[in-house]
């Protein structure tokens, strides 16, 4: 019944919504259903073997009923043997078939939805990471994580658990009454207009504390949020002598938690005892009625029996429907949602490693024509408008502007991220659309900002530019890159693990170990994204120097906060509110004294000055 428990100290548990079993939605979740497929012959085995698992658990109050019959001299049924030792050895002859077609049952339902989520997991994942940029601009990470994992657990439980318990259940639940019936007609009409009556009460009584219970855990989860925010801002609270104020807010979250987590305990009592007085009073009133019966010689005593266990089994099979459905309602909403990602149209980006490699090379002119971009989820502001630019191969082309203008979006452009809405990105002359995905990105390299290292060692980092890299290439790009010196320092070297996110690591280390993946990838178009900008002078030096290493022979778009990084560029766009306002060499801009390029490197100067 209602497992909810009303202990503010208590920890929540997740619920996932649930969502309507219908002919639609079950229609909508058959795609999921289609990955059992490869494994049908053991999900029909044990479908079987669940069917015979629970008839066989079925015979059992009858034989026992027979038993005690037996010992009173008494025969139950003509079908069965007339002494108690046969009866006995029946009873654990079937006792052996239920234990061995269980076995079977469990391993093979468990094998099956192992390997068919196994399936699911592998294609969600998939198709999660090839969905465009856009899609992952709309929604958390959090809420994609939980895609993979709750959900995807709900589901394994409802294909390993759930269903097959469902099943079990209905069996018990018509065989139960249909035997109980046989038994004794006056005894299941008197059960079966008690029974069902105490079930919904109890069902509905239980749903009612469960949401108590969760009233009291959000409450309570308000109040640590309070701690969590008062601790952080520590400062701010000390420094405008706000400790009471914060202690008042907490105490008054506090006293909410314990009155809904009191009002919870006296419904829970109250439902304690409804089901002493309730249900044990209606299986005492079962067992009374039966008794009189048997006194009346209408019923023997191997009969009330087998009726009192027939009893249990549908009792409890009616009690378990409403939880097992509540677990198929979550079950549908959370294949509803998988659903949501495989049915997302994804990126061309194939499964198989060997069809992403490079089928049309890229020397590295680039061209920008009357480009006008504005990103999907805010397709109301233009964040390009009408840009056009080239940049030939080898040279070294500057974007700078202020914050907002759309330099980093012209990154994304370059990279595929998103496609404008007018205009054409051409690479050697070639439209953009006519080259694969994987051939653009495999050819063009990006050095951020903020870079992202991931959680393995440093060499496996590097190696993320070239998987099939050497270790000796590793460190061959590794020493052009400024980073030998600093790896070497570390006491394992090329193997030491970096942390989540590369934290144990300064950011000019991270830059450099990320322009060391950029030279093993040896692209055609290179993308500084503002590398040195955060920085400070001697980090700046070391990966500006690595910098000149990595754009050597290759088209280079460097997108600068510091001007004074861009001054030997062949050409530099001058970025203002989507606009290319200005365009030319250092010298050229420069002698524009209206123009926002030389603004710009006066402001500068003089913040540095000051």
């Amino acid at each position: 019944m209602a497992r909810g428990r009303l202990n503010s100290g208590s920890k929540a548990e997740a619920e996932l919504p649930k969502a309507k079993i219908n002919l639609d939605s079950l229609k909508r979740i058959a795609k999921l259903i289609s990955y059992i497929k490869p494994y049908k012959g053991k999900f029909i085995a044990g479908i079987i073997f669940l069917f015979i698992s629970s008839l066989t658990g079925l015979a059992f109050p009858s034989l026992l009923g027979a038993l005690i019959d037996a010992a009173q001299g008494k025969q139950k049924y003509a079908f069965l043997p007339p002494t108690i030792n046969a009866i006995g050895f029946l009873a654990f002859g079937i006792l052996f078939v239920q234990a061995f077609v269980s076995f079977f049952r469990v391993v093979w339902f468990v094998q099956v939805a192992e390997k068919a989520l196994a399936d699911i997991r592998r294609d969600t994942y998939f198709k999660l990471i090839t969905l465009p940029m856009d899609f992952f601009a709309n929604r958390r990470v959090g809420e994609l994580n939980s895609r993979i994992s709750a959900d995807l657990s709900q589901i394994q439980d409802t294909m390993t658990t759930t269903f097959a318990e469902m099943i079990r259940q209905l069996v018990l639940l018509v065989g139960g009454i249909t035997f109980l019936t046989i038994v004794s007609f006056k005894l299941t009409l008197a059960l079966l207009l008690m029974l069902p009556v105490l079930i919904v009460v109890a069902v509905f009584f239980g749903r009612f504390i469960r949401s108590l219970s969760r009233q009291a855990q959000d409450k309570l989860a308000e109040s640590n949020t309070i701690i969590e925010e008062t601790l952080q801002g520590i400062a701010n609270v000390k420094a405008f002598v706000n400790e009471a104020f914060e202690a008042g807010r907490y105490n008054k979250n506090l006293r909410e938690v314990v009155k809904i987590a009191v009002k919870g305990a006296v419904f829970r009592g109250l439902f304690a005892s409804f089901i002493v007085f309730c249900l044990f009073g209606a299986i005492v009133g079962v067992i009374w009625y039966g008794s009189v019966l048997v006194h009346h010689h209408e019923l023997s005593v191997g009969s009330l029996t087998t009726f009192i266990l027939y009893s249990i089994f549908v009792g409890a099979a009616m009690g378990s429907f409403p939880e097992l459905y509540a677990n198929m309602q979550k079950s549908v909403g959370a294949s509803e949602r998988v659903l949501e990602i495989l049915d997302e149209k994804g990126e061309a980006v194939s499964i198989n490693a060997e069809e992403n490699a490079i089928k049309q090379p890229i020397n590295g002119n680039l061209e920008f024509d009357n480009v006008e971009f504005a990103y999907p989820s805010r397709s109301e502001i233009s964040v390009l408008k009408g840009i056009s630019f080239n940049a030939d191969a080898g040279q070294k082309v500057a974007i700078v502007g202020p914050s907002g203008s759309g330099k980093s979006t012209m990154a994304a452009l370059i990279l595929q991220f998103y496609h404008p809405q007018a205009g054409s990105i051409r690479f050697d002359g070639v439209d953009a659309e006519k080259y694969a995905l994987t051939d653009i990105r495999n050819q063009v390299a990006i050095v951020p900002q903020d870079v992202l290292l991931f959680g393995g060692t440093i060499a496996e980092n590097i190696a993320y530019g070239k998987l099939n890299a050497t270790h000796e290439e590793i460190i061959a790009a590794a020493k052009k890159a400024n980073a030998d010196s600093f790896i070497t320092g570390f006491p394992e070297g090329y193997e030491t693990v970096v942390g989540e996110r590369g934290v144990k690591l300064s950011g000019g280390q991270r830059q450099r170990i990320a322009i060391a993946r950029a030279l093993l990838k040896n692209p055609a178009i290179l993308i500084l994204d503002e590398a040195t900008s955060s920085l400070d002078s001697e980090s700046e030096r070391l990966v500006q120097e690595a910098l000149e290493v990595l754009m050597k022979g290759r088209t280079s778009i460097i997108i600068a906060h510091r001007l004074s990084t861009i001054r030997e560029a062949d050409k530099i766009i001058v970025l203002e509110k989507g606009n290319i306002v200005e365009s030319g060499n250092h010298q050229q801009l420069i002698a524009n004294e209206q123009g926002l390029y030389r603004y710009l490197s006066q402001l500068q100067f003089e913040t540095a000055k000051g």
